[in-house]
Formats: C-alpha cells, structure tokens, sequence
C-alpha cells in the first residue's frame, strides 16, 4: 500500500532518524559555525527603498535565447495612412510635450468623408503599437483610453488593438490591471477576441504569474473562443516555465491537432524550450529531427534553444556539435549563442574551455556582456575557485560591464558559503548603492546560503521578510526551502513546506524531486528514497544525474554498502548515463563509508574522462589521506590544487589540521588556525576542537586551555566535544578531580554533558581496577549534574559491571 501512496502521504509521518555522527573533519561542503546574524534589520535596510510591486515585476534572469531587441527591428506599419503616419511621428518626437495631446490626436477624426471607420481604426491600431514599439507606453494608454470614450468607440477597438494594449500593459508590470479593463470593455459592448485572450495569456507569463495565465486558456474555452495556433504557442510556453511533465506537454500538443492545427517551426522551438526545465536533451534533439521531416528548416532559434538544453543538461560535447551545425548552416554565433555555450561548459564542470571559449568571443569580436561574466562568476564560485572569481568579476569591471542582480547574487552566494557575513553585508550595501533592484534569486540565495550553514532560524527569518517585501514564493523558491530546512535537521518543516508548495497548486517538477531526495538521503532514508524515485517516473518526471547522486547518498548515510555498489556499478558500466556529477559524487559516498580503494577509483574515473575535480572532490581527498596520514598523497592533492587556482576553504583546512593532530607536527594545526583566521576565513567549533585535541593528545594542557579560552564571541562557542576532550585527557591520566572539574565547569556554561563524558571517567576508574571509586562516582552524580536522569545512572552501573566482569 506505502508504494502506491503519493509523496505527501508517503512521508508525512516519516521520523527522521539522525544519520550516525560523522567524522569531525567531514567532507561535505563547509558548514562553519558563524556568529550570531541579526538578518530582519540587514535585510529591511536592503530592501527598504524598493516598491514591492516593482520589485516583483524586475526578475532578472538571463535573456531568453530568442530575445529580440530593438535595435535589431525596424518599425514598419504600412497600413497607416499619412495622416496616420504623420500623428505618430509626432507623438514619438523626443521634444513633444504630452499635455498637447488633446490638440494633435484628434486631427486624426478630422479627416475627409471618403475615410471609413475600418481604416480610422487601423489607424489608430498603428499609433498604439508604434508608441509600444519607441517606448512611449504611457502615451499608447493614453491614446487606448481617448478612443475608449467616444461612443463610436465599438466601431474603433478592434482585437489587434487591445491585444497590444494588454501586452504594453503587461510589459509595463499593469497585468493586474487587464481583468478590469476586459470585463469594462465587454459591459460596454466591445467583443473580446481569441488576439485578446492570447495577448493576455502571454502577459501573464511575461509577469510569471502562470496560474492566471492558465485560467485564460479555460475561460476561452468556457465562452466557446477557438484558440488558435498562436494561442497555443504562447500556452506551450507557459508549460515550459512551470517545468509542468513532459507528457502534459505532449497532450497540450495533441490537444493542438484535434483542433486542426499543425505544429509551425514557433512551436517546435517552443517545445525545445520546454525541454530546458527537466534537462530533457534526448527529448530535445528528437524535436529538432522532427523540425527537418515536418519540412521547416531549423533557424537561429532553434539552434539556440537547443544550446540553452544541453547547457542546462550539462552537455558541454553536444552542445559543441551544435554549434558546428549552426556555422555549417550560415548561422554565425551570436553572444547568446557563446552565452548558452559557457553556461554550458560551467555546468559541466569545464572552467578552463569556459573561459576559453570567452577568448574565442573576444577574437571574434562578440563583446562579452554581464551574463557572459556573470556564468563564469558562478562557476567559478561554485568550484571554490574564489580568488579567479574575484578576478573575474574585476575583469568584468573594468570591460565597462556593468554588473546585474545576477552577478551580485553570486556574489551574496561566495561569501556566504564561506561563512563571510561581513563581506556579504557589503554586497548588500553596493545592490542599494547601484539602485539594482534585488529579485527573488536574491531571497532563494539568502535561504540556500543560511541553509547550508545549518541556520534555521534565519532560513524562517529571510522567508518571512521575503513575504513582507511583496515578493510572492515561486515553486523554485519552495525548492530552495526543502533544502534549507532539510540541511539544517528541521526534516518536518522541509516536509511541510512541500506540502504548502502542493497546496498553492504547484506541480512538483525534476528540482522538487531533487530537493526532497536530498532531504530523505540526509536522513539516510533510502527505502523512502527509491519510493521517491518510482513515483516521480510514474508521474512522467525523468530523473537526472542529480537524482541519482541523492540516491547514492541515501545508501551510503543508511549504510547500504551492498545497494550503493550495485548503482555505483550501473554508471561505470553506462546503463545509467555516466556524468561528472556522478563519478564526485562516488567520491564523495565511499568516502563516508570509508573505502579507501573504491573512492580513488572513482577519482581515476574522473581523471581517465578528463573531468576536472571540483572543491568538494578535492576536499574529500584531503580528509582520505589526511585521516590516514598519507602525507605524500595529501602534499600531492594540495599542489594540484594551487596549480589549479583552488582557493582552500574550511573543510580543507580542518582535513589538514586533523592529520597533522595526529603526528609529531601537531603544533601546524594551530598554525593552520591563524592561517584560517588571519584569510578571513570563521573557523568553526571542529576547528578549535581539532587544535585542543592536539595538544592534549601531547599533553599540552595549558596550550589547549588557551585555544579553550579564546572560545569567546566572536569564536564559536565550546560543545561537549570541547569538553570531552578535556575530560578523556584528564581521565586517562588519572587526573579525576580535573576531569571532574571540567565537567562543572561545562554545566555551568550550560553545555550538557552526554554519554560520552562519564563514559571517560567510569571506563578510566574500571581499567585500573578502582571499582569502588566507579560506583561512588555515579551514586554521587545528582550532586555534580542535578539534571542528570536516573536511567543515565542505570546504565553506568551496568556498565562498571561489565567492565568489571571483563578484568
């Protein structure tokens, strides 16, 4: 029955259990403990100043691949008349001033008798989208509402005309304002036409707002309004930006064709489009085969659409090809053709041929743009590679390339990964200063980035003060909370903020999925997981790499050594398609599970396909070698990594501090502290903990009460990891009324002690055959510890007597 359960239900009751406590010097992505954020005031100053309606309305992402500008059109309406022609002209003229309105737009009514209503309207048409088209909106309303209020009005507006008058609307971010004026309209007798109905479908995509967009489609049909194949098209797109199942897309398509109507070469680039949200490449390059039987030849759109796929899929190889196609073809690349090719390169992990290509650009004379440095800017953030990317973004500066919201969201996202709230303040202060509108990739960063740092607390504060700015929560927004939540612990709030997602009538797409995978593998929640898996296939959504790499996860965290091997051995052999992402992410998994053997052979897999390692990668590495204290093999990986521009972050260090711990050099580990400090880099509580646990291994106990003293605001503050450390020296050096001591002063600083602390003590009075001692000290420990619980002294007692038993 639990198979068949949709995912809500499936594991609405689910307990998260804690995967096993993983090694201290763990490799997964940095997570330092940073100071106390105060995050409502930062963020209120930040957006203070923005309106939110307009806030809302500015997303800014990266042109379409398809983006006409209007610089590369030229207006052209020869259904004007001169007079017509000579108003508009008029009305366009930078030096007009707008309150002579009432003087030159009525000379077009004083025309001779010979002119028919037909050609005034036509007329009064081109002047509304000619004014749209020079950037005069305001104007084109003013025009639409005088018309409006002649009581020939009827014989006037025409469908074209407010067709384009919803799109100036739309555009201007006044969709909101097109129900009103349709329902006047229609009170007043002016019949709204399928032109209407697609213009306003297509408004409502422009403003992200699909749901409403959707509604249009079902009231055409509920008034008995035949759309047409435009109306179609514009549906088709709306699909592809709610990442709505392949299959819905191919039934809107044949829906479509029942009413007659065939697929032009706009629909199947729109279809290409649709492809991008679930990286559907396969299903893409089917289109494109199908583009060149149906008879159309495949154009500049086309090529770029499909670029855009394997970008997002990516595919850096395929997308090469298609640029051969292109140039064979007499398409010469454009700057979005480059720009789909370096996303594409990034995403594959590919940084040198990123930044490769971006030379070719500069040969070619194709001038890179803020969205060519931004995908490098992020790339490079995302591969640890901090100091390139600074570069990079300086380079981008002096280019005279002004950077967008975009670039300064990957900005918010390199410091913020690094535990660097200081310095992501700054790039709050500068987003104000430029007047560059945040957008809601803004707010999705702050949550990704308190997330990953395990803060939930400022996870629910950004979210609520997101609302309050007026931005509303878009589905990747709710993704980006499953797993905020869901890196911090907080399993039932991930959960039931899908549930709310599924409640505001979003459909789950391929990142959903992901999200709540990678909520269960944390969980190591793998029988849950492979539920997750048949659902979404089920359901027509067709896992990804990243799918399979939570999956991998799953098994590992749940130690299901037997089933990770198994999916390990379907992507060597290729029956699940071989990615970069897969092979690191094996890396990653043997690692946890400490396999020394298959986690190198992964890594040669990589090597042998020339993938370049990424941080993460190369951070496990470190704390491989480093546990074992390979010092060859480490001194190898750290060269590799300065050869490469690697910037080192925390988990590297702690790898590094943790070997040296362990060997005759155990002061590097503090030295390494002052290095991580000194980069402006917040170490964490592991990293403090790493230095104190050298020196007492060495029986340094006054140099690890110095680390332990600068434990202070702003350092992170002491754990029972901390203490316990002090307390297993003291204990196994049979300093018992320090070790006891130490305990006192850990419950003072409200740290509760837990099994492991009185375990040192017990286990140590056990080995030296102090039996009495041992008992004495857990009769008496309500005095040391009033909250210590009775079953806690049970369980000692039975311990000291199996210990006892033994010796």
């Amino acid at each position: 029955m639990a198979e068949k359960l949709p995912l809500p239900l499936l594991i609405s009751n689910t307990p998260l259990t804690k995967p096993p406590l993983p090694n201290q010097h763990s490799t997964s992505s940095p997570i330092p403990s940073p100071s106390p954020i105060i995050i409502k005031p930062l963020l209120q100053d930040l957006f203070s100043d923005q309106n939110s309606t307009s806030s809302r309305n500015l997303h800014i992402t990266h042109s379409p691949p398809h983006a006409a500008s209007n610089r590369r059109r030229r207006w052209s309406n020869h259904r004007l008349s001169s007079r017509g022609q000579q108003i508009l002209n008029t009305l366009i003229d930078p030096s007009f001033d707008s309150n002579r309105f009432d003087e030159i737009f009525p000379q077009l009514f004083e025309q001779t008798s010979s002119s028919t209503q037909e050609s005034l309207s036509w007329d009064i048409f081109g002047i509304i989208k000619g004014l749209g088209f020079h950037k005069k909106c305001e104007l084109a309303l003013t025009v639409f509402d005088w018309v409006r209020s002649r009581e020939d009005r009827i014989s006037l507006l025409n469908g074209p005309m407010i067709a384009v008058i919803i799109s100036i609307l739309g555009k201007t971010g006044r969709v909101s304002h097109v129900a009103s004026l349709l329902q006047d309209l229609e009170t007043n007798g002016v019949e709204v036409d399928v032109y209407a109905y697609t213009s306003l479908i297509s408004a409502y995509a422009n403003n992200k707002r699909y749901k409403e967009a959707l509604k249009v489609f079902n009231k055409m049909k509920e008034v008995g309004c035949s759309p047409t194949l435009i109306t179609f098209n514009a549906l088709l797109n709306v699909y592809g930006k709610m990442g709505m199942p392949w299959t819905e897309i191919i039934d809107l398509v044949e829906d479509m064709k029942r009413h007659g109507l065939a697929p032009d070469l706009c629909t199947y680039n729109t279809l290409i489009s649709c492809c991008r949200a679930g990286s559907l490449y396969e299903e893409a390059l089917d289109i494109f085969e199908e583009i060149k039987s149906a008879g159309f030849t495949p154009d500049m759109v086309t090529y770029n659409a499909l670029l855009d796929v394997y970008g997002k899929s990516r595919r850096p190889k395929e997308a090469m090809e298609v640029l051969k196609w292109m140039e064979s073809n007499g398409f010469p690349p454009s700057i979005v053709t480059y720009n789909s090719l370096v996303s594409a390169y990034v995403r594959g992990g590919l940084l040198e041929e990123a930044l490769e290509l971006k030379s070719q650009m500069v040969k070619k004379e194709i001038k890179p743009d803020v969205y060519t440095y931004t995908t490098l800017l992020s790339g490079l953030v995302n591969a640890g590679k901090y100091d390139f990317a600074m570069k990079a973004f300086e380079e981008m500066r002096t280019a005279g390339c002004k950077p967008n919201i975009c670039t300064f969201n990957a900005l918010i996202k390199m410091y913020g990964d690094r535990g660097m709230f200081a310095e992501m303040e700054k790039v709050f202060k500068e987003i104000k200063a430029s007047k560059c509108p945040p957008d809601i990739s803004t707010w999705n960063t702050l949550l990704a980035v308190f997330g990953q740092h395990g803060l939930d607390s400022e996870v629910s504060g950004v979210f609520k003060e997101m609302k309050r700015a007026g931005f509303v929560p878009e589905r990747e927004t709710f993704n980006t909370l499953i797993s905020a939540y869901s890196r911090c612990g907080s399993f039932d709030q991930a959960m039931a903020v899908y549930k709310r997602m599924l409640e505001a009538g979003m459909t789950p797409d391929l990142s959903t999925y992901n999200a709540v995978l990678a909520a269960l593998a944390r969980g190591g929640l793998w029988g849950q997981s492979e539920k997750v898996l048949t659902e979404m296939k089920d359901g027509g959504c067709k896992p990804n790499e990243v799918t399979y790499s939570s999956l991998l996860h799953a098994y590992a965290n749940g130690k299901e050594i037997e089933r990770m091997n198994a999916l390990a051995e379907e992507i060597y052999s290729g029956t699940i398609k071989t990615h970069a992402l897969l092979l690191k992410t094996l890396v990653l998994v043997n690692n946890k599970v400490d396999l020394l053997t298959e986690t190198e052979r992964a890594f040669l897999e990589l090597r042998k396909k020339g993938i370049p390692p990424d941080i993460t990668t190369l951070n496990t590495l470190l704390s491989v070698y480093g546990r074992r204290k390979m010092m060859a093999k480490t001194r190898e990986i750290l060269s590799y990594m300065y050869e490469k521009g690697f910037t080192l972050s925390l988990t590297g260090y702690s790898s590094l501090m943790y070997m040296y711990s362990h060997t005759k050099d155990f002061q590097k580990s503090e030295k390494i502290l002052r290095d991580i400090i000194k980069k402006g880099v917040e170490p964490d509580v592991i990293s403090y903990n790493t230095v104190i646990y050298a020196y007492c291994r060495n029986g340094k106990m006054a140099e690890a009460k110095r680390i332990l003293e600068e434990m202070k605001d702003p350092a992170p503050v002491p754990d029972a990891v901390t203490y316990n450390t002090f307390v297993a020296t003291y204990a196994a050096n049979s300093m018992f009324v320090e070790a006891i001591g130490v305990v006192q002063s850990m419950i003072k600083q409200g740290c509760n002690p837990n099994r492991s602390t009185y375990n040192c003590i017990v286990d140590r009075y056990c080995k030296l055959n102090l039996r009495d001692e041992a008992y004495n000290f857990v009769q008496n420990l309500g005095n040391l510890d009033p909250h210590v619980l009775e079953e806690e002294k049970s369980r000692l007692l039975k311990r000291i007597a199996r210990k006892m038993a033994i010796i």
